[in-house]
């Protein structure tokens, strides 16, 4: 165990209510509790799950004022009881840690433990100087030179970027593996920001051939460079025609006409009609954006089609592991695709991220 920290303090940047400017405060940093770990940031990256609790009136489950943020990185500085051994560690926290012992936990859904624990929402979050969180479940970064911010292995990615892991990586990446994808299969991923990119990216790793629809021409030429087989902007056109044009894709391309697993990550209710646009026989349909806006759908041609439909909530801690050797191997490329900020100029950065004016996910660094 490390020197008390009970004397030190921290900063973080609190939401005290919808729309209005974080306020920066000092908090105490105690020795951790049994089974908690605290965590010095290194980097926080910024998603729209953010925007949606600071701007859109997205309740968080811990009253205000509360520091958001839940995609983080950083050492480990103290441990409660049984994790002393993480004591200097580079990790990366999971935006959502199970407890482990309930009894949705011990039947192997975590995904739906009612006493999971996610930064930034129910407790204070990444954007801080220093974070409290479960030391169980906390995913060790075992590379040279991670904590004194050298690029890691052949990724060109510091551990700062790594914190964009914790949720835009890892979320897709139990998405697909849900889904099965594999060698040959044909993926459609609808939205190729943060999450979706990084989807298209893990779909094409595991030997699937990528088509995706994005209205920002920035993100289809990017992709291309990295996966992504065929791009569609959807802007004004009808998605009967849209469908033809990807299933003519499908059948130049040698891909096969059943059995499409499509990916629905742009969060907006445009992007969900499209996506269940694209349903064919036995197609499999993931949502893994989210957004408050209801959509009009005829749920029949789930029987019609002999087709499934499923949610997607974050990732399991376990497979964070996987997702991490994907980009320490360069089998997805990250670095390309996020930029860094200082922590102290967070309220612009979510502002611009709330106006669409950041072409990467940006990661706060304290």
């Amino acid at each position: 165990m490390t020197q008390s920290t009970s004397t030190r303090t921290g900063t973080r940047w609190e939401m005290t209510g919808v729309g209005e400017p974080l306020v920066a405060v000092e908090f105490p940093l105690p020795e951790p509790a049994r089974g908690e770990a605290l965590v010095r940031v290194v980097g926080c990256g910024v998603c729209h799950t953010d925007i949606g609790f600071l701007f859109d009136g997205v309740r968080t489950a811990a009253a205000l004022p509360l520091a958001l943020g839940h995609e983080i990185s950083g050492e480990v500085v103290a441990a409660g009881a049984g994790f002393e051994h993480l004591v200097g560690k580079a990790v990366i926290v999971p935006a959502v840690t199970p407890c482990g012992t309930c009894e949705s936990c011990r039947a192997g859904h975590g995904s739906i433990c009612s006493r999971q624990c996610m930064p930034g929402n129910h407790v204070p979050g990444g954007f801080a100087t220093h974070v409290f969180v479960p030391a169980r479940g906390l995913c060790v970064v075992d590379e040279p030179g991670a904590l004194a911010g050298a690029e890691l292995a052949g990724s060109g990615c510091t551990l700062a970027d790594l914190a964009v892991v914790a949720d835009a990586v890892s979320t897709p990446y139990q998405a697909l593996r849900r889904a099965r994808v594999g060698q040959g299969d044909f993926v459609i991923v609808v939205g190729l920001g943060g999450v979706g990119g990084f989807a298209a990216q893990i779909a094409r790793a595991l030997g699937a051939t990528v088509v995706g629809f994005d209205v920002a021409p920035g993100r289809l030429a990017a992709l291309t460079e990295h996966g992504l087989a065929q791009g569609f902007d959807p802007s004004g056109a009808d998605p009967r025609a849209l469908r033809d044009a990807v299933r003519a894709y499908a059948k130049e391309s040698g891909a096969p006409s059943t059995y499409w697993k499509i990916f629905e990550c742009s969060g907006a209710a445009a992007g969900q009609e499209l996506a269940w646009s694209m349903l064919g026989p036995g197609a499999y349909l993931s949502i893994v954006g989210y957004t408050r806006d209801k959509v009009s759908l005829r749920l029949s041609n789930l029987m019609a089609f002999d087709a499934k439909a499923v949610g997607n909530w974050g990732c399991l801690p376990e497979l964070y592991p996987e997702a991490l050797a994907l980009v320490l191997e360069g089998r997805i490329a990250l670095a390309p695709f996020v930029e860094r900020h200082p922590l102290d100029d967070v309220w612009n950065v979510l502002n611009q991220v709330r106006e669409h004016r950041l072409e990467r996910r940006p990661v706060l660094a304290p």
